[in-house]
This record gives C-alpha cells, structure tokens and sequence, in this order.
C-alpha cells in the first residue's frame, strides 16, 4: 500500500512538472541558406583567388554545408569545421574568441575546448536575437581574409 501511495504520488508530481513545461521554438538554418552561404563564400574567395574550404554548421554545430575549392590543402576543410564550430558556440567571431584567449589569463584555456579552433574566419548567422548557425572558412593567406570572404557570404544570403 505504501509502495502504491508512493507511485501515485511521483506520477502525480511528475504531471504536474510536464504540464508546466514549455516548448522552445527555435529557429535553425535551412538546407537552402546553408548551401547558399557556402556558394557565396566560395564565389567572395575565388574572387581574391583563394583555395578555401567552407563548412555551414546549424544551431546544434552539425554541418549543414560544405565546399572545397579544388586546390584547397586538405586541412582547410576540418579547419572550416572548427571555426564555425568555435564561432557558434561562443556565438562570436572565432578571431575574437582567439583575441580574448590571447589578452585575458581568464579566456587562455579556450584553446583547449575540444573542437574549438582559436583563429579567425568564422562567423556566426543570425535570425534577429538569435544565433541559427555559423560559417567557417579555412585556406585564405589569413584568417582575416577568411572571415571577410564569411561576412561577404553572409551579406549576400541575408541581405540587410
């Protein structure tokens, strides 16, 4: 009898927890967007000539989009996983990321995130207030010049 008052009770509690639960709605990159920042970015970059390799991650940081040029180094495409990876979960430009771990002895262990890469060329996407995705961008003489390329992908897609 004990065990059965009990059983109600923690059935009764948890009915109580589900029917004050909210849904979150989120709103998350498309295919559509993903593959058109990818073209975009590759479009800014061979404008410049250079070989990069793009990578579009979505709110949860799985690749949505991904394009090599064809003399892109083999690294630049895990490099362009790992910027927009950092850039969405810090929800910043990886280069700041990177500036913070160099200039506060609090921010030095980023660098030691699994996944993160501290080195600019990624940028996240934004719906208004919220981050849906990133872009990162590897293979450019400089990761400056990799998140210009990013924002000019991003400019294009989501006209201001």
């Amino acid at each position: 009898m004990k065990f059965a008052l009990t059983t109600l009770a923690l059935i009764a509690g948890m009915s109580a927890v589900s029917a004050n639960a909210a849904a979150l709605n989120e709103k998350n990159l498309s295919l559509e967007d993903a593959n058109a920042l990818a073209t975009a970015a590759i479009q800014s970059c061979a404008a410049n000539k250079y070989n990069v390799s793009v990578t579009v991650v979505d709110r949860a940081g799985n690749i949505k989009a991904l394009q090599r040029m064809d003399n892109a180094g083999p690294h630049t495409i895990e490099a362009s996983r790992m910027k927009a990876f950092t850039s969405l979960s810090t929800k910043n430009a990886s280069g700041k990321v990177m500036e913070a771990a160099q200039n506060n002895a609090g921010a030095a262990n980023m660098k030691d995130v699994p996944g993160f890469l501290l080195l600019a060329g990624g940028l996240p996407v934004r719906d208004g207030d919220q981050v849906i995705g990133a872009v990162g961008i590897g293979g450019a003489p400089g990761g400056h010049l990799d998140e210009q390329c990013a924002q000019a992908a991003i400019d294009t897609v989501f006209k201001k």
